[in-house]
């Protein structure tokens, strides 16, 4: 099977997406016909994922201008429904990005908004493709493979990855920004195995991304996020790669607690950590990690499971959804334009200058390490 799901559509009436909550038991979609019911699927998680929610939002424009053409709303009405959508999760950046990119269009008109909103799903889509590509590039590249040398010996063993939470086509529109890579790598016949992180609370790793690289065929073993720093510095891993949810100018990184183990322990061992995000991702506006505020959960998440409280009634729950990766921690940040070698002195802010007056960085691995 090749794994292709497309997490978000526009039907005519309503936007259609992926009840993640109900992964990996049953494939469902939910119809979003009002802004109300789209807030509440982004923070439930029934979407997710930082590109997934740059289109969310670019749809939710949309979405706000029916129902306040349907229900008689006022501009004022309309857009504060939008500015609902735009708020709905702090931390992923992409989120404010789609509504931003589509909202000064409302004056044009439904079709205009839906158009642009089309458009930032296919740039998705490309971008994915390739990131894979580049990143695949690079990781088969720059990291070894060992095996035997002697002539007529077979040849090199496959990549040994790790990846934490879910990077995959659930977490964008379609194929995936880390698990892209591992798509790429795996359909050029170079993977050995994936070693999943569950991702503790919600297990969007045992639940999204194992569903995702059993559909695809790609070889793979969950394991608890305690497990992830024993199997790296036990010398079982190659690469890690994951995602973002938010990037600083300086390449510190966002992305799903319990992502800074991953990059401590592969710095330990010396295992590159890479990390894939389309430029959506990356916030020129905040200098550093510092900057990048920190959604808190409900405690509820991490003091049970499925309705069953697990601590004593007396214990209080602490549940950052995310942490921040300092930029010496990370290897190289992959994008759709190429990969910047972080940990080596390159960031997306001097790209992003270095390129001026033209779109896209220019500092790049493909090009500047020839």
């Amino acid at each position: 099977m090749s794994g292709n799901v497309r997490t978000i559509a526009w039907t005519g009436e309503a936007l259609r997406i992926i009840d993640q909550t109900a992964l990996p038991d049953r494939l469902e979609y939910l119809d979003l016909r009002d802004v109300g019911e789209l807030v509440s699927a982004i923070r439930r998680l029934a979407v997710r994922g930082a590109p997934a929610l740059g289109a969310a939002g670019a749809y939710g424009v949309a979405l706000a201008m029916s129902q306040g053409a349907r229900e008689g709303w006022d501009e004022r009405a309309v857009a504060a429904a939008v500015a609902q959508v735009r708020t709905a999760r702090p931390t992923a950046v992409n989120l404010a990005v789609g509504v931003d990119r589509v909202a000064p269009l409302m004056s044009r008109g439904l079709p205009a908004v839906l158009a642009e909103a089309a458009a930032v799903v296919a740039e998705d889509v490309a971008a994915n493709r390739a990131m894979g590509v580049h990143g695949a590039d690079w990781i088969q590249t720059r990291v070894p493979r060992p095996g035997p040398a002697a002539p007529g010996a077979p040849p090199p063993r496959g990549l040994r990855l790790l990846t934490h939470c879910n990077a995959g086509a659930l977490a964008t529109t379609e194929w995936g920004t880390a698990l892209g890579v591992v798509r790429e790598l795996h359909a050029r016949g170079l993977v050995e195995m994936v070693y999943v992180d569950e991702t503790r609370p919600l297990l969007q790793g045992a639940r999204l991304t194992a569903w995702e690289l059993g559909r695809a065929g790609i070889p793979h073993r969950v394991q608890v996020d305690g497990a992830a720093a024993s199997t790296i510095c036990r010398g079982l891993v190659d690469v890690a790669v994951i995602g973002a949810d938010r990037i600083a100018a300086n390449g510190d990184t966002a992305n799903k607690i319990g992502s800074l183990g991953v990059a401590l322990a592969c710095a330990d061992a010396g295992v590159p950590f890479v990390v894939a995000a389309p430029w959506t991702t990356i916030d020129l506006g905040l200098p550093s990690g510092a900057d990048i505020p920190i959604e808190q959960r409900s405690e509820d998440e991490v003091l049970g499971w499925g309705g069953t409280r697990t601590a004593p009634q007396v214990s209080g729950g602490f549940n950052p959804a995310f942490d921040v990766t300092p930029a010496r921690l990370v290897t190289a940040l992959v994008t759709e334009t190429g990969v910047l070698e972080i940990s080596a002195g390159q960031t997306p802010a001097g790209a992003a200058a270095a390129a001026r007056p033209a779109a896209g960085p220019a500092t790049l691995w493909d090009t500047a390490a020839g």
